[in-house]
């Protein structure tokens, strides 16, 4: 135990859930053992692409309907 945890033992507390939270971040949700469907597959890699190539890794949600309609979405017409 160092000497600051000794001091302030909120430290230890805190470097554990770090530790506990650094584990769940390397989890990646599109790397599990799921079959996706190749629509899904497509659309996963056209908005990594989107990200990417704009740097912004939270697209807003008009900007995700933007890369769905760059994959050729069109609302049906009401019947």
């Amino acid at each position: 135990m160092s000497i600051a945890t000794l001091k302030n033992p909120r430290c230890a507390t805190r470097k554990t859930a770090r530790g506990e939270s650094a584990r769940r971040r390397l989890i990646d949700p599109t790397t599990c053992e799921r079959d996706y469907a190749a629509d899904e597959l497509e659309f996963m890699q056209a908005l990594d692409h989107y990200k990417r190539t704009s740097g912004r890794m939270f697209p807003t949600c008009s900007e995700v309907l933007e890369v769905v309609r760059s994959l050729g979405y069109a609302r049906p017409a009401h019947v």
